[in-house]
């Protein structure tokens, strides 16, 4: 990995590993819906004006079913999910779960777009280890009473869905430049959520902490639109698998500030998962080469 597509990939793990710490504070004062479209929104409202002075405005709309089908599946879906899951499982735990978003952007890569170099031995050792380790993780802990499996495969749907916004978003978008794609599908998502979220966005800020509040901007700012204009780069550098890979770095901080800030537990079963997770990790990662990913939207 070149110097660029090193520091790309530390601040992309850094960002995307701060949403489930925020999306826990949040919740202490807003819901779901809100706290989408109050992300979404405040992501639009810096991205699309920037689009619209540097040019890449039209770039995006004259793509726009791609770009709406990436909002679908990265955001719309995804982030409800794992906001509602949050509600229920530790921020932790949910950015631990989403680190199998590799296993199943391999399986992306091999299944549906008949990439079979993706199913190469090392692989498929990593993706069986790492889903063993899931299955111990939630295995134990739901017979201990510690989880909720339903919460657990929310945030696991919420997985598959980043595993395949980030190829399509290779494949279809890497010509439109990445801010006006981001502006645009935050704005398509803001629209989604508005009925939603803005009867009872008043009465929810009237009563809302300075802290939740605080998250709700930094969820918005930070690690909504910064760390997605950071993700594409990353992606354009080292295509969309290696890029799902800053889940390493994700899970690290998501487990050190839920544990560090909010006190939670590390389970029995987040002890024995976590290590067969990070193996499978290991060995899933580093399958993919340059030249298996387009350069070009095709």
């Amino acid at each position: 990995m070149s110097s660029r597509g090193l520091i790309l990939f530390s601040l992309a793990g850094l960002f995307w590993g701060l949403p489930y710490f925020f999306i826990a504070l949040a919740l202490e004062s807003f819901s779901t819906p809100t706290i989408v479209f109050a992300r979404t929104f405040l992501g639009a409202l810096v991205l699309v004006p920037y689009a619209a002075i540097t040019g890449g405005l039209i770039k995006a709309l004259r793509a726009w079913r791609y770009v709406a089908l990436f909002a679908l599946i990265e955001m719309v879906g995804p982030w409800f999910l794992i906001t509602e899951s949050e509600k229920h499982i530790s921020s932790g735990l949910a950015g631990l779960l989403i680190a199998t978003v590799p296993f199943f952007a391999v399986a992306v890569l091999a299944i549906f777009l008949k990439d079979r170099k993706a199913l190469r031995p090392r692989s498929l050792t990593g993706m069986v280890i790492g889903f063993i380790g899931v299955a111990a993780l939630v295995g134990i802990d739901s017979f201990l009473g510690t989880v909720n499996p339903v919460y657990v495969l929310m945030v696991v749907l919420a997985a598959v869905g980043y595993s395949i916004a980030p190829i399509i978003a290779n494949r279809k978008l890497q010509e439109v430049p990445s801010a006006s794609v981001i502006g645009i599908s935050m704005a398509l998502v803001a629209t989604i959520y508005a009925p939603f979220s803005l009867p009872n966005i008043v009465p929810e800020f009237s009563d809302a902490s300075a802290k939740s509040i605080l998250a709700l901007v930094v969820l918005g700012l930070v690690c909504s639109a910064l760390a997605f204009v950071i993700f594409f780069q990353l992606i354009k550098e080292v295509g969309p698998v290696k890029a799902t890979l800053i889940t390493y770095v994700n899970t690290a901080v998501a487990l050190s500030l839920g544990i560090i800030f909010l006190a939670e537990p590390i389970t029995t079963g987040l002890a024995v998962g976590l290590p067969l997770i990070a193996v499978g990790l290991y060995l899933a990662g580093g399958t993919e080469r340059k030249r298996d990913i387009p350069e070009t939207a095709g």
